[in-house]
Order: C-alpha cells, then sequence, then structure tokens
C-alpha cells in the first residue's frame, strides 16, 4: 500500500504548537485535493478572474475616456471597479497558484496580510455603496443643490474617506488574530485566510476577537446598511411620484443597477458573517464565499452595463465607433 500523502499527514499529525504553526504557516484546504479536479478548477477561476479584470477595467476606461461619464456617479463607479479588481486579487492569484502547482502552503505573515486585505477591502465596499447611494438621493430627492454638494471636491473627500476607512477598520481584526495560538490544526478550511475558518483553529479564548468583529459589524456594516435602505425609501419614493413613465423608468435606470448590487452584496454578506462562530459551516462558508468574493466582482460589471442606460449609451457608442473604424 503506498504511503499517505504529506497533505493528509498534516491533517491526521497531532495537535501543532504555537511556534510550529507560525514557523511554517498553514495549509489551504480549498475545494478538493483530488489531482483530477486541479485542472478544471484552474481554468474556471482563472476565466472568473480575467473577466472580473477585464470588465472592471472596462467600466473604468469606459468612464475616463468619455465626457458623457463624467458624473459623481461614475466617479463612484470607478471607485468601485479599482475595489473589485483589489478585492478579487487578494484571494484568486493564490488560489489559482495553489491548483497549478498543488503547493496550499501559505506562510502566516502572508496569510495575515491577505486576512487584513480582505477585510479592508470588504469593509471600504460597505462605505463606497451607501455613498453611492447618497449621491443617488441627492441626485432624485435634492436635484436643486446636487451641483453645489456634489462636486469634485466633495466627492474626493468621500472617496477618500471610504478607502482610508477600510484600510482602517481591517486593522482590530488583524492585530488580534495574528496574537492569537493556533495549535489545534494547521489546516484552514477555505480557499484563502478568512476570520471565521481562523477562529476555529485556536486554542485560545476568541470572544475578544469575535466581540470586535461584532462591534465592527454593528458600527460599519450596519449603520452603512441603514443609510443605504434610507437613501432608497426616499429615492423610491421621488421616483413614484413622477407622472410620466418614461421619467420613471430614466430615473429607476440611473439608480437600479446600483440597487442590484447592493441587494446581492448584502444578502451574500448576512449569509456568511452573521452567524456565532459556534453554529458555522465551513463547507458552506466556502461555498457562499466563492459567490461574495469571486463571483460579486465579476458580475458588477455587467449589472452597471446592463442596467444602466447611460453606460449601454456610451457602450453602444463605442461599439459603432470601432465598427466604423475598421470598415
Amino acid at each position: 500500500m503506498s504511503s499517505p500523502s504529506p497533505f493528509l499527514r498534516q491533517i491526521e499529525s497531532p495537535r501543532l504548537t504555537e511556534n510550529h504553526s507560525r514557523a511554517d504557516g498553514f495549509l489551504i484546504l480549498g475545494f478538493s485535493d483530488s489531482p483530477e479536479l486541479q485542472g478544471p478548477l484552474f481554468f474556471i477561476f482563472l476565466l472568473i478572474y480575467l473577466m472580473t479584470v477585464w470588465g472592471n477595467l472596462l467600466i473604468i476606461s469606459l468612464v475616463f475616456t468619455d465626457v458623457y461619464l463624467q458624473k459623481p456617479m461614475y466617479f463612484f463607479l470607478c471607485n468601485m471597479s479599482f475595489l473589485d479588481i483589489s478585492y478579487s486579487s487578494v484571494t484568486a492569484p493564490y488560489l489559482l497558484h495553489i491548483f497549478s502547482t498543488g503547493d496550499n502552503n501559505i506562510p502566516f505573515k502572508m496569510c495575515m496580510v491577505q486576512l487584513y486585505f480582505f477585510n479592508s477591502f470588504a469593509s471600504m465596499e460597505y462605505l463606497l455603496l451607501t455613498t453611492m447611494a447618497y449621491d443617488r438621493y441627492m441626485a432624485i430627492c435634492r436635484p436643486l443643490f446636487y451641483p453645489q454638494v456634489m462636486n469634485q471636491r466633495t466627492c474626493r473627500i468621500l472617496a477618500a474617506a471610504a478607502w482610508i476607512g477600510g484600510f482602517l477598520a481591517g486593522t482590530p481584526v488583524t492585530i488580534l488574530i495574528s496574537a492569537l495560538t493556533f495549535c489545534a490544526s494547521n489546516i484552514i478550511n477555505h480557499f484563502f485566510c478568512d476570520v471565521t475558518p481562523l477562529l476555529k483553529l485556536s486554542c485560545d479564548d476568541t470572544s475578544t476577537v469575535e466581540f470586535v468583529m461584532f462591534a465592527q459589524g454593528v458600527f460599519l456594516l450596519f449603520s452603512c446598511f441603514v443609510l443605504t435602505v434610507m437613501s432608497y425609501i426616499y429615492i423610491i419614493s421621488a421616483i413614484l411620484k413622477i407622472t410620466s413613465k418614461e421619467g420613471r423608468s430614466k430615473t429607476f435606470s440611473t439608480c437600479g443597477s446600483h440597487l442590484t448590487v447592493v441587494t446581492l452584496f448584502y444578502v451574500l454578506v448576512v449569509c456568511v458573517y452573521m452567524k456565532p462562530t459556534s453554529s458555522y459551516s465551513l463547507d458552506e462558508g466556502k461555498f457562499l464565499s466563492v459567490l461574495y468574493v469571486n463571483f460579486i466582482p465579476m458580475l458588477n460589471p455587467v449589472i452597471y452595463s446592463l442596467r444602466n442606460e447611460d453606460v449601454k449609451k456610451v457602450l453602444q457608442k463605442k461599439f459603432r465607433g470601432n465598427i466604423k473604424k475598421r470598415i
């Protein structure tokens, strides 16, 4: 009988000391250790990543090169697209490395860096989505004040606040987790270094980390959610007051794409993270995280392209222009 693989020996190994875990890092379990599945999984996730990068770069290039899209809404959309590329790049390249090489070891420091940037970019997404909802509220509910309030300076300050706030928000949990003792195992049952799978490996009391996560969730996520919902209550109320059916349709098209993204984002966030650690299923969380981490950044450009009339017009204009040049 052949000897068990190094991967299985790691799983069956006795409890690890803190020093051993920190010296050797962790093993990312991923989706399957079956060699036959590594190739197909590599191409699936490579395709998702390339589509994410290409789609979001397309949105950025359209906003920067077309005067018609030089508006606050699309300035924030540019920030969102750049964030989605960054967000995907935290997890996708290392996952592709695992699929292509079979080396699923991640050093402790690299794991903490991945954890920090993932949490930071997630926090930025809440803040940017809230900022975009406020922008739509001002444009639809306070149109006379919109040009004065949402000027270039204000937009830059709001975008900078979202990025700085996100980087600050990712710091406390990362510091607390990096100080934990990991002695139960060094196998992370996930496809990247996420908070809950790491807490499952710790033999320390994790109540402090969970409390900080809960406090951040209430302060940041819940606050952003409430502000976004309030903005859309006012927006929908204002749209319903428009007598013209064409006017209602045109007005809603400018915020319908954003509302779709917000709904998808918050539904998946609640499913993945708004559970006690004790009742958290790692396999279920892994599947939902694929939707949250990989599919949403890939779908965002599609949603904004298909549901936003301005973006569709610019895309059609660029497409027709390219056809004429070739002819």
